[in-house]
């Protein structure tokens, strides 16, 4: 077998180093942020902070005085649009957390009734699952502990999403203000900003997690497999969080969005972010609730879900057999280093090389994530070569299956990889400096309609090469070390989690920080930078969001893989009608899914369009700018609205794997559960891309940066109006739907493992009915 290089009490200190290192880096890169001053009382003077010689320092003048416009106005204006957007954004996140704590309490009474009935609640110990001749605790045990565990998961993905979402309101009006000095500087606070949310994400959720194990470790003793078990509740913790936050924060922003939008932009012909227009606030609330603290719980999800598919596996293989804790630890060693080689990587961005132009922006980000990847590769081999003895066996459907070391390196290197790739072609797809966005751009000339249509073409065709990615990792990693392999590979994808998420939460921060700027009255060269940084968010974005789909995918079929081993099926054959049944239900469920989230959006849509309007039409003065709208009435339009369709589609996705199991047994849940995969991950990458391409088409317009773009015309041209539309169309599809797709696979089928004792011994009461 070969020993093991790493002790484990090398590896008992390394684990949480690295997560109190990424704490750290992120508390610093805040301290840098919290310099640029957002209050009026400081004048300009502060700019000597660090004298002429620091590089970040802000020896610069500032455009604002050779233009002549008080700064004491603009600095004051910032810091009060801010916090209207930050108390907007606070207290819509209470509100929902109130509804999701009182779920929260009654899901989890759910899980301990539901397990602890598994053995009647009795407090024998029993043979264990997989290897009758050893005793484990009982089953009443793992139902304690698997409530405790989905608590923590939920409570630490709730803190990751309200954590996330306080740093972007603190950062958006200091993106804002330091854009008077150039577009360097603007870039570099709101990308510190987004590494600020990375780092503490990242490093809480692999602390939290190794905490857990540690503990539960005390009480479990020898009994691995009932320990990671009960782990498996951490997972389902985080991502049904996730699922609320980003349901009810994609409703929120996207009602505020198409209201502001349709009523500002193409019946009153005012510019986006008009502080005439009543929606406003609500919409730069959305970003922040939807894209950031949403964004936050569902990759803080995936993460926690790959790594307990990981150790689900790992437990009942030689590692869990052979109690080998640095190799069965190797999914939160693989994540300590992804947390090291992102802050080496952050560093390329903020300090190792400066952007000066706009041309920059997009290419800085972009080597963020080929830097992490390829640094990644190498951090991989080190724990592979350190972590793992030379030859183990992995469970594969009950039989052990033996790998090498250099395998396992290979599907979390895969994994990785396919990551990479995904995301460069959502860039290709979803960026307007290639051809597939101007050719929908171009579309616009003959109307909304053609551009309709380009637009979901160029959705469906951006759905080819990801599922080729995708299905090469998934056959790699399996052939190589089975499920295990493919839990590793999710894994690897998100292995550089902090860069992923650094470089898609600067993305809403820019965008604020652009409404910040219009609503500020600034002047249009300022304007002109935070839409060039925001330009280049909104394709980060869309990799954002390519990043999760992939992995939800791999995670889910990791999870799908631990959920069979643990129902005890041997195979799942599509040709009995109890598996094709589920096959065919499940493959529904997305649709189903995505038809209330969309109807959601546009019924709230529809109340903010009629308030709008009503503001305008019955507010004197208000078109001419000497009467302010009544802000706050559009933003409880939206809170109400998404506090109460988020319940419906959450109860869709936490309620379908119960019913299943419980009435039909775990057969066709597996079938539900490969269908909602299969037909899950194509909607999700093709709707996000999609309204990615028409945003950006719309933007490509507005920039008139070629001169293709300049023959579309200005705003307000016919060809501007019909981009609108596309992009309005769109904003359902790329941010409450598509995004939200990727919770339902992975939730779905970890709370079926959650579950599986109970489905096992319990389940299918119809077919043996009848």
């Amino acid at each position: 077998m070969g020993a093991i290089l790493l002790p484990d009490l090398g590896m008992e200190i390394l684990i949480p180093a690295c997560a109190v290192i990424g704490i750290a880096f992120s508390l610093f890169q805040w301290f840098l942020v919290s310099k640029v001053h957002v209050s009026a009382d400081k004048t300009h003077h502060h700019s000597s902070v660090g004298g002429g010689d620091d590089k970040n320092g802000f020896a610069e003048s500032l455009i604002e005085e050779e233009e002549g416009i008080n700064d004491h106005n603009v600095v004051q204006k910032c810091g009060e649009i801010q916090s209207a957007i930050s108390e907007g954004a606070t207290s819509f996140l209470f509100t929902m957390y109130q509804y999701v704590g009182v779920f929260m309490v009654a899901f989890a009474i759910l899980i301990f009734v539901f397990l602890g009935s598994v053995e009647g609640f009795s407090t024998k110990n029993q043979p264990c699952t997989y290897d009758s001749t050893k005793t484990c605790k009982p089953a009443l045990a793992t139902a304690v502990f698997s409530t405790v565990s989905f608590l923590l998961g939920a409570v630490t993905s709730v803190i990751s999403g309200f954590l996330g979402m306080k740093i972007a309101t603190y950062a958006n009006a200091r993106t804002t203000l330091e854009a008077r000095k150039g577009v360097g500087k603007a870039f570099i606070v709101a990308f510190r900003s987004g590494a600020v949310m990375g780092f503490l994400l990242a490093a809480n959720g692999l602390l939290v997690l190794f905490i857990t194990i540690l503990l539960f470790k005390m009480y479990y003793g020898e009994d691995w497999e009932g320990l990671f078990e009960a782990i498996t509740g951490y997972g389902l913790g985080g991502s049904s969080m996730a699922l609320f936050g980003r349901v009810g924060g994609g409703i929120y922003t996207k009602a505020a969005d198409v209201g502001a939008d349709l009523v500002g932009k193409v019946e009153r012909n005012i510019p986006e972010d008009d502080p005439r227009n009543p929606a406003v606030i609500a919409d730069n609330v959305g970003d922040n609730v939807g894209d950031i603290a949403g964004m936050g719980s569902d990759l803080f999800g995936s993460y926690a879900e790959s790594s307990c598919a990981a150790l689900v596996v790992a437990s009942i293989s030689s590692f869990g057999v052979n109690h080998e804790l640095t190799a069965m630890l190797y999914p939160l060693l693989v994540s300590s280093v992804g947390i090291l080689v992102c802050l080496l990587t952050t560093l390329f961005a903020t300090d190792f090389f400066e952007v000066k132009e706009v041309k920059e922006i997009e290419p800085a980000l972009k080597k963020q994530l080929i830097i992490s990847t390829a640094l990644m590769t190498v951090g991989i081999a080190i724990v592979s070569w350190v972590a793992l003895p030379m030859t183990f066996t992995i469970f594969n459907f009950g039989v052990q299956k033996e790998v090498q070391s250099w395998q396992l390196f290979l599907c979390v290197g895969v994994g990785l990889w396919a990551g990479l790739i995904i995301g460069f072609v959502t860039e290709y797809y979803t960026s307007n400096a290639y051809s597939p966005v101007q050719d929908v751009a171009d579309s616009c000339r003959t109307g909304a309609a053609t551009n309709v249509i380009f637009g979901l073409a160029l959705g469906y065709k951006s759905v080819i090469i990801p599922i080729f990615a995708i299905a090469i990792s998934i056959f790699v990693s399996f052939s190589f070390a089975a499920m295990y392999g493919i839990a590793v590979a999710a894994l690897g994808m998100l292995s550089t989690i902090a860069t992923g998420l650094a470089i898609d939460a600067y993305g809403p921060i820019s965008d604020n920080a652009g409404g910040i700027a219009e609503m500020a009255g600034m002047s249009h060269r300022i304007r002109e930078r935070t839409d060039a940084l925001d330009a280049a968010g909104n394709t980060t974005a869309a990799i954002g969001k390519g990043f999760a789909i992939g992995s939800a995918a791999l995670v889910s079929l990791a999870l799908f893989g631990a959920f069979v081993s643990r129902a005890a099926i041997s195979t799942v054959d599509v040709l009995t009608p109890k598996v094709f049944i589920g096959l065919l239900v499940g493959a529904m469920l997305p649709y189903w899914f995505s038809a209330m989230t969309m109807k959601s959006v546009g019924s709230a849509a529809l109340k903010m369009v009629e308030e709008v309007r009503r503001q305008f039409n019955t507010i004197p003065g208000l078109m001419e700018g000497t009467a302010k709208p009544d802000y706050a009435t559009c933003v409880k339009i939206s809170t109400d609205a998404s506090i109460k369709e988020m319940i419906p589609p959450g109860a869709l996705v936490m309620l379908t794997p119960l019913i299943v199991g419980v009435l039909f047994g775990v057969e066709t849940l597996s079938g539900v559960l490969a269908g909602s995969l299969v037909s899950g991950v194509q909607i999700a990458i093709s709707a996000s891309n999609t309204g990615g391409a028409w945003d950006n088409a719309k933007k490509y317009i507005e920039a008139g940066a070629s001169e293709h773009a300049r023959t579309l015309g200005p705003k307000g041209s016919d060809a501007h109006k019909a981009a609108v539309i596309g992009d309005t169309v769109g904003d359902p599809l790329k941010d409450t739907s598509g995004p939200s797709l990727n919770i339902l696979i992975k939730l779905m089928a970890v709370e079926s493992l959650v579950f599986a004792p109970f489905f096992a011994t319990h389940g299918g009461l119809l077919f043996k009915l009848f």
